[in-house]
């Protein structure tokens, strides 16, 4: 990243508009080199187009990313080591690089800027880069998944920026599936909606049990083949509860 060490040396400027200059402003301590007649420098001595975008995409993804962890109110040992995976794995940043995305997170967290504001800058940049923007949804999605539950207020804010970035229904679809099971077919299997209260999602749930338990079906005299598939029903509803607690929080 050699446009960080010109900014972090103070020996080139930069000229970021919108939410992602702020949250770069509040990180480096300065924008626009300026001469000692107080013009800005030139413009040999700011960043080239390719540093802007290499900056832009450094600082809207930390920040998308402080916001997206700041979601559901707290930011989990399980998110910030998925970050850390990020920056290490896919970016190869070194520690100092590291520190300063570190800085930029947090700069965003204080910030009041929402998260739409820095997706609409990064897609405006990055728009006719389809794999840039593939790239940011399956990072957010790494994130957001990382404490083994994708949270409603985290995908709303993930879905904002899927359909700003014009993906698809479907696209999105097969991106989660990298990271969340298809958790609709448990709550049919379980013969529940998502709308349904804890409270009844585990009666209908127990009635299941009782209707499908093993020694209930073999106190009924039913022919074995009815017993393999009320054996395999009764795992699958079992396997299926199991998915749709995690999602729903129940005890």
């Amino acid at each position: 990243m050699g446009w960080l060490g010109k900014v972090v040396g103070g020996a080139i400027g930069f000229a970021l508009a919108g939410p992602i200059g702020a949250v770069a402003g509040a990180t480096f301590g300065h924008g626009f080199d300026i001469s000692e007649d107080g013009q800005a420098a030139p413009e040999n001595q700011m960043l080239t187009q390719s540093e802007k975008a290499q900056m832009t995409f450094f600082v809207a993804a930390f920040s998308m990313l402080a916001k997206l962890a700041k979601a559901d109110g707290h930011i989990s040992d399980a998110e910030i080591k998925e970050i850390d995976t990020f920056m290490i794995t896919d970016l190869e940043m070194n520690s100092e690089s590291r520190k300063i995305a570190v800085t930029i997170f947090r700069n965003a967290l204080k910030s009041e800027i929402p998260f739409i504001q820095y997706a609409e800058q990064f897609h405006g940049q990055f728009k006719s880069q389809q794999r840039i923007l593939e790239l940011m949804i399956d990072i957010m999605l790494r994130v957001s998944t990382a404490d083994g539950n994708l949270g409603h207020r985290e995908e709303q804010l993930i879905l904002s920026a899927v359909n700003l970035f014009h993906f698809s229904p479907e696209a999105y679809r097969i991106m989660k599936s990298r990271y969340v099971r298809d958790v609709d077919k448990y709550y049919d299997i379980l013969g529940i909606n998502k709308n349904d209260s804890k409270e009844d999602i585990k009666k209908k749930y127990r009635k299941l049990v009782s209707d499908y338990h093993p020694d209930v079906i073999a106190s009924k005299g039913l022919p074995d083949e009815f017993l393999k598939f009320a054996h395999d029903k009764f795992i699958e509803i079992q396997e299926a509860y199991e998915m749709v607690k995690k999602e729903k929080g129940i005890q």
